[in-house]
């Protein structure tokens, strides 16, 4: 899922503010639970859903919006009094090539979902972006967070419905992938980023926040935070891997929940947008649990009986959904 932010580039002979390293690594830690919870999702151990929606979907975005906020205030930091183009051009291509790796992989792993435009993907983009608003006032750059997070909850169009401008964030539809992360509303944690960093240093707060010597229990937070990056493309991949390994020696127990859920996902994926088909599915799920149906093998498709029941729960499930839909996009 979520990367982290970009390390801070000190200006020569500045001094590194540690505690920024630490948010930095304390977000990561977060990313590491969600992905884990994920993880165990994904292979059956935890209920199915459990993290497309509620709270554990609030901190998914809460950790998106910390590093995305991050990346601003480095961005500043390293080149708010002037930029060092050589150090920009090479952190801009680190990023960018880890995305096109990500997207590659997913491309192979899951077609369906691939990650076309993640977090990485975002903080390219908000990096190069980011330099217009660097010596603007902090007031200026911070409405412009503002109106950027407010556009899409007031505007879309059809016109962006095609997948090359999926990216923009301003379709009607959501695309279907592992890790959508557009450019409307989340570039405005990066302004937000560095129009707070700006109204730090002409306050004095970043110098304050340099003299801050967090203690000895704070290193490997630090170390992690200081190489984000790193952490962010080789977390995923070894958290996986523990739980697969786990599931060859204790194989989870309602494996087939997960299996339905997925299959769901995907044929539901065919015909609407993610934001209807997750919640959609987990609520099928749930009818056919309180009913039974999965303990009891009622899943034959030969049997007209279940076929009926199922086709009742789609409907139900189809208005409930819209509804839940409908209700937010009010807010």
């Amino acid at each position: 899922m979520y990367p982290a932010a970009d390390p801070i580039q000190s200006r020569p002979g500045a001094r590194r503010i540690d505690v920024i390293d630490l948010a930095r690594g304390a977000a990561l830690v977060a990313m590491a639970i969600y992905h884990f919870t994920w993880d165990l999702e994904l292979f059956g151990y935890v209920e199915a859903g459990t993290t497309a929606v509620g709270g554990w979907k609030l901190f998914a975005r809460s950790i998106a919006t910390s590093f995305l906020f991050l990346v601003g205030v480095s961005l500043w930091l390293a080149h708010g009094r002037g930029i060092r183009w050589r150090g920009f051009w090479q952190r801009l291509a680190m990023v960018a090539g880890a995305a096109l790796v990500i997207t590659a992989a997913t491309w192979f792993a899951v077609p369906d979902a691939f990650i076309f435009f993640g977090i990485l993907h975002q903080i390219a983009v908000a990096s190069v972006v980011g330099l217009a608003f660097l010596r603007l006032p902090a007031v200026v750059t911070l409405a412009a967070a503002a109106a950027v997070v407010a556009l899409p909850f007031v505007y879309s169009a059809d016109l962006f419905n095609h997948p090359a401008l999926w990216w923009v964030g301003l379709s009607t539809v959501f695309p279907r992938s592992n890790d959508y992360v557009p450019l409307f509303p989340w570039l405005g944690a990066t302004l937000a980023g560095i129009g707070v960093a700006r109204l730090g240093a002409s306050s004095g707060v970043l110098e304050r926040l340099a003299a801050l010597r967090p203690g000895r229990w704070s290193r490997p937070l630090r170390f992690a935070g200081r190489h984000s990056l790193a952490v962010y493309l080789l977390h995923q991949p070894v958290l996986i891997g523990a739980v697969w390994i786990a599931a060859q020696v204790l194989p989870p127990a309602g494996q087939p929940e997960a299996q339905i859920l997925r299959s769901c996902e995907q044929e539901c994926g065919q015909l609407r947008d993610a934001a209807f088909c997750q919640p959609y599915c987990v609520c099928v799920l749930d009818r056919l649990q309180k009913e039974g149906m999965l303990d009891t093998g009622a899943m034959d498709a030969s049997d007209a009986a279940t076929n009926a029941k199922i086709v009742e729960f789609a409907a139900m499930c189809t208005v409930e959904t819209d509804n839940l839909l409908s209700v937010e996009e009010g807010r």
